[in-house]
């Protein structure tokens, strides 16, 4: 499946079609015939409109960071309201049924998350949904252990994209790889739900981390081109900052939960 972009850019003298492959968590669409040497994903686009698309994910990603960690302060700091939000079932399942949902839509529908201003309000009322969660979650630990997985969270996913834009390994060619880790470790996941231990619970939360931190790279090396093998469209900002979003909390609630088993 391809998207083409903007038809023609002009650059002096030249002309290029601004065509870049859309590619999702879940596959990729692109065509292996394509000559030697010549680039892919970022050299196929127009270069302003790759540093564009990247601006506006970043943009759109710290803004729901912000949001998330605003939600989160304002659900532990209150010990009362902890104890409040942490007792309201109806609260809980209400988020995680509009998670669900606007997920869902948003990597079903291609449409759907291109049009403005759908798109950004049903992103909104994913990431108040998502980061009510994460309140949810973290009322569990102390202050202490929220701030320490928030610095290492912010340490791990700064570290790991300057690793993706100066690897010279394309990460891109390991969705299927990905895909199969994913579906072990949450086979894994169900595991330990029967299991117990907390023993079983650092690995899994370990290796769930590990996992994720390799999909930052891989998402990020998607949205940036360049010499990788696969893209993601430029149209497709909303999908890109919400793959790394969701990478990113992942990365924090396993680091968070290694933290707090450490320290029963």
């Amino acid at each position: 499946m391809q998207v083409v972009g903007e038809p023609v850019q002009q650059y002096g003298n030249r002309s290029h079609q601004a065509e870049c492959i859309p590619l999702g968590r879940y596959g990729a669409y692109g065509s292996d015939n394509e000559p030697e040497g010549e680039d892919k994903g970022f050299g196929s686009c127009n270069d302003s409109i790759r540093r564009g698309f990247i601006r506006k994910v970043y943009l759109i990603l710290l803004t729901q960071m912000i949001t998330s960690l605003v939600v989160i302060a304002g659900l532990t700091v209150d010990k009362q309201v902890r104890l409040e939000v942490a007792k309201s079932t109806w609260m809980f399942l209400l988020a995680l049924l509009v998670v669900v949902v606007i997920l869902v839509t948003l990597a079903c529908n291609e449409d759907l998350r291109r049009r403005t201003p759908v798109n950004f309000i049903l992103l909104a009322a994913f990431t108040l949904a998502e980061s009510f969660l994460l309140g949810i979650a973290a009322c569990r630990y102390a202050p202490k252990e929220i701030f320490m997985a928030v610095v290492i969270t912010a340490a791990v996913c700064l570290g790991l994209t300057l690793f993706a834009l100066q690897t010279r390994y394309d990460f891109t060619m390991m969705g299927g790889i990905l895909v199969s880790c994913l579906i072990i470790l949450l086979l894994f996941g169900i595991l330990t739900m029967f299991v117990g231990g907390g023993l079983f619970t650092t690995l899994y939360a370990s290796l769930s981390a590990l996992l994720f931190s390799v999909y930052l790279v891989y998402d990020t090396q998607l949205m940036l081109g360049g010499r990788h093998r696969y893209s993601i469209s430029p149209e497709e900002y909303i999908f890109a900052a919400l793959n790394l979003y969701m990478d990113v909390i992942n990365i924090f609630l396993d680091i968070l939960q290694v933290i707090g088993g450490s320290d029963t």
